[in-house]
């Protein structure tokens, strides 16, 4: 008997992971290479930054319009044309020849990633019914965990043992693969009333998300108080309400903010926002304190904290499942609940705690995230009709990636600011018991961001978000009595 063909629901998803794997995981592998590209390249500080700054804040440019693009010339179109980009600019990456060449090639590399994202997340919501959506959210749940926490580990490892050209290089064969499946096994989806480009819109909105988020970037470096980080996000608070402006006044929006009209989008969107925030900022603290304060390699360091990544995967579709029983709300109210607890558990971690408790603390830590991260992504389009996924997909994208700058921003404020407070500095052997103090303080805003998300999930309704909490019928089984049963 002739065993049944891959549904195409799920080649979606293989292929999104290909794609959205290689996007997230180069927004972290890069970070361990600094040191090396400064000392190769004889930059300076400010200019190997923007190796990480340039590739993030050209994302942010490209996520608003890519909605549009893709209603307009076709999903598969702007897929694998984000992909060829992206995979282009990074084989350019690794062949660069200065510390300026280096920087222009990330600013392309970061056209493609900003495009991949909502591209390939309004595909993959697409694909699914409304009553497989926590299906789809346990796929997006595992590149974009698993690939950030993967990064210090392989970027740590080929900095090390190989070449940091290698951490551009990678990029290549994973980006050819995912351009060959894309070809060979997406449809084409094109919407029928995708309208015309909001020029005014998609300038607005560039320039509003690219001066908020280098704002944030900054605010770790210089303090938020700074003339430089308030100029830059005032100027970009101020394009962003313009945006808003335009928006409501327009025929055709380059992103319809009257979708946030729709209580649950709103509220889900808000949540992601805080959630991310809290998330991520404590992310980034870690490694700081296990190599500047406890002496690990960035490899050793990558490792220590990989365990967060296992812990969504493994609990990635058991969430999934459970969705339909418990609903979105206590979900995410249960997962912020538990990342909450976790990061409190980093205030018992010391100069000389060992390795594995804080692998563990980093395991539990993502079973709780994946608690969060399925039922947030699922309730999120719930009520979004299918021609607007790809326009949601964009404001629930850069929602994200605010969330998470704005998360960064946040505690690397509180850890200088504390370290000032205790007279310690970065890996200063002298310092290091007030560095260690800083740290602990730094978590507890950690946990209040954490703690602010599972108040905000409050928002979320399971009422309204009741169509992708059915039980999906079977091939030749209604949808009634599939719910019926």
């Amino acid at each position: 008997m002739k065993k049944p063909r891959l549904e195409y629901r799920w080649v979606v998803g293989v292929i999104f992971v290909f794609g959205m794997f290689m996007n997230l995981l180069d927004i972290t592998i890069t970070n361990v290479a600094l040191p090396t590209l400064a000392k190769d390249f004889h930059a300076s500080i400010t200019a190997f930054e923007w190796v990480v700054t340039g590739y993030l804040v050209s994302m942010a440019i490209f996520i608003p319009a890519t909605g549009w693009a893709g209603d307009r010339f076709g999903t598969k179109k702007i897929f694998v044309l984000s992909l060829s980009i992206f995979a282009t600019a990074s084989l350019l990456c690794g062949l660069s020849w200065s510390i300026h060449s280096l920087i222009s090639f990330r600013v392309l590399q970061g056209v493609g990633g900003g495009m991949l994202t909502p591209i390939g997340t309004a595909m993959l919501f697409r694909a699914f019914p409304p009553a497989a959506r926590a299906q789809a959210s346990s796929v997006l749940a595992i590149p974009t965990v698993v690939a950030p926490a993967t990064g210090p580990v392989l970027g740590g490892y080929l900095v090390e043992f190989h070449s940091w050209r290698w951490i551009f290089f990678i990029n290549v064969p994973i980006g050819i693969l995912a351009i060959v499946l894309a070809l060979a096994f997406l449809k084409e989806e094109v919407q029928s009333e995708p309208g015309r480009l909001d020029a005014s819109g998609f300038v607005l909105s560039a320039t509003g998300l690219a001066l908020l988020l280098y704002a944030l970037s900054q605010a770790g470096i210089h303090g938020s108080a700074s003339a430089q980080v308030l100029g830059f996000g005032v100027g970009g608070l101020a394009f962003i309400g313009a945006f808003a402006v335009h928006e409501l006044r327009v025929a055709e929006p380059l992103i319809d903010i009257r979708l946030l009209r729709d209580r649950l989008f709103a509220a889900a969107n808000a949540a992601q926002l805080v959630g991310q925030s809290g998330l991520t900022g404590t992310l980034c603290l870690l490694p700081l304190l296990l190599q500047s304060e406890m002496g690990l390699t960035a490899f050793q360091s990558g490792l220590t904290t990989f365990p967060q990544a296992i812990g969504v995967a493994l609990m990635a579709q058991p969430a999934g499942r459970l969705y339909k029983y418990i609903g979105p709300r206590r979900m995410i109210m249960a997962g912020r609940g538990g990342v909450a607890v976790t990061t409190a558990m980093f205030l018992l971690v010391g100069l000389d705690t060992s390795q594995w408790w804080i692998r563990l603390i980093m395991f539990l830590r993502g079973a709780a995230f994946a608690f969060t991260i399925v039922p947030m992504q699922t309730a999120t389009f719930a009520t979004i009709r299918s021609r607007d996924t790809g326009r949601a997909s964009s404001i629930f994208n850069a929602g994200r990636q605010v969330g998470a700058f704005l998360g960064v921003a946040i505690l690397a404020t509180v850890l200088t600011n504390r370290l000032s407070r205790h007279g310690a500095i970065l890996g200063d052997p002298a310092t290091r018991h007030g560095a260690l103090l800083a740290f602990h303080q730094s978590f507890v805003a950690g946990v209040g961001l954490a703690s602010l998300g599972v108040l905000v999930a409050l928002l979320i309704s399971d009422r309204e978000a009741a169509a992708t909490m059915q039980r999906e019928a079977r091939p030749g089984e209604s949808v009634v009595s599939a719910a019926g049963r």
